[in-house]
């Protein structure tokens, strides 16, 4: 008997074990954009979507609101020279409702991307509102269409002087963590050069966006709230038009 109940309870114990090991393994993960960022939420909720008719201004939204994107370069490392080689940086065009467009990286020569920058500065960076909420809010997978992701392509390139203030408050108001990063490794404000953009916001293939186009557009954040980026999306979120404000896009000016 005494057996029997070593088994039974043995049993029971490989059973609640096996039910928890299930519910870790399928919870969605619930990871930070970074130190002191929101989590990208149901909480957190992004402004409305521009039309979709519109892809420069669809482009601008999705740069804006993106906290990082994949850079794809061409390898350097013998093992894959020539081949394309994709990683994940942080990004920012801007402070929250001030976004230029310009996508800017904080980098490191001990990087393997800028290793390969530095022999050829043409790359392609590809941002989704998947990194949001919209998606999984709309049940979108990742690779639909209608998950919006779009593409910029051109040169990556070290900031000069008079941009550097610029790229500094861009990404460290977006990204507090990287005013702690070690400066033994050599730290640059780099920006993406932009001369080719594609947008895949529906059915049918990418669109086409000029970079003038895509520079025409400007947002105006009309809203009383605070100017961390979470905070700006809950006080949109939680609060009607007429009391906090409204997101506008326009263009900047006619061509």
């Amino acid at each position: 008997m005494a057996g029997l109940s070593r088994g039974s309870a043995r049993a029971l114990l490989a059973a609640l074990l096996a039910s928890t090991l299930l519910a870790l393994l399928v919870s969605p993960a619930r990871g930070r954009g970074g130190r002191d960022h929101g989590d990208w939420d149901e909480a957190s909720r992004l402004p409305p979507l521009p039309p979709r008719e519109d892809a420069a201004r669809v482009a601008r939204f999705v740069t804006h609101v993106s906290d990082w994107g994949a850079l794809a370069t061409i390898s350097t490392l013998e093992a894959v020279r020539g081949r394309p080689f994709a990683d994940v940086l942080s990004l920012s065009d801007g402070p929250p409702g001030a976004g230029s467009g310009v996508p800017y990286f904080y980098l490191s020569p001990l990087q393997l991307s800028v290793s390969n920058l530095q022999e050829n500065p043409y790359a392609t960076l590809t941002m989704t509102l998947a990194q949001t909420n919209f998606c999984k809010k709309h049940g979108f997978d990742p690779q639909s269409p209608l998950c919006v992701h779009i593409m910029l392509s051109g040169t990556v390139t070290k900031v000069n002087e008079t941009e550097m203030d610029i790229a500094k408050h861009s990404l460290f108001i977006r990204h507090p963590e990287m005013k702690t990063w070690p400066s033994s490794h050599n730290w640059f404000f780099a920006k993406l050069n932009i001369t080719n953009i594609w947008v895949l916001d529906y059915f049918g293939g990418p669109k086409i966006v000029t970079p003038e186009e895509y520079y025409n557009v400007t947002v105006h954040w009309k809203t009383s709230c605070g100017d961390h980026l979470v905070q700006l999306l809950h006080c949109i979120a939680e609060d009607t038009q007429a009391q906090r404000g409204e997101v506008i896009w326009s263009k900047s000016h006619s061509k």
